[in-house]
């Protein structure tokens, strides 16, 4: 029995990289259109992104592309937070929470049934746009 524990162990440990890192589009989730520019990322460990969130073997298409998005969202969140500049990591954080949030309201619009939650959903996507122009221009102008 402890023979299989620590395989399963050690199956897990070298697995769990190459998982967080698979290719979310074969679940529809779209990639992100919000790349993080170099100033975000100068300090940003070389090492595997964390593991993704589990979805549930039964989760439905749109419930594994609302997580998707999120899965991005978290690993990105963690690069961009590690500028040295805490008003740069601040905004290279954000850049792809709001990301994430543009993701998710995609899947709603996509799946989604209730006008007023499709409605809410393009206005997160119109908002979220604008700010993440707004902080990539400010990036633009912070010093490397």
């Amino acid at each position: 029995m402890h023979k299989f524990t620590l395989a399963a162990t050690l199956l897990l440990a070298f697995a769990a990289p190459a998982l967080a890192q698979q290719d979310h589009s074969a679940h529809g989730a779209a990639a992100p259109a919000a790349k993080l520019p170099a100033i975000c990322l100068a300090n940003a460990p070389q090492a595997p992104a964390p593991m993704a969130m589990q979805h549930g073997a039964g989760a439905s298409d749109a419930h594994t592309e609302l997580m998707a998005g999120m899965d991005a969202m978290n690993a990105d969140m963690m690069a961009g937070g590690t500028a040295t500049d805490i008003d740069v990591a601040f905004v290279c954080s954000m850049i792809p929470h709001h990301q994430g949030a543009i993701d998710m309201a995609k899947a709603e619009l996509k799946h989604g049934d209730d006008p007023w939650a499709k409605e809410m959903a393009q206005g997160v996507i119109t908002a979220q746009e604008k700010e993440i122009a707004d902080m990539l221009t400010w990036l633009e102008k912070q010093p490397q």
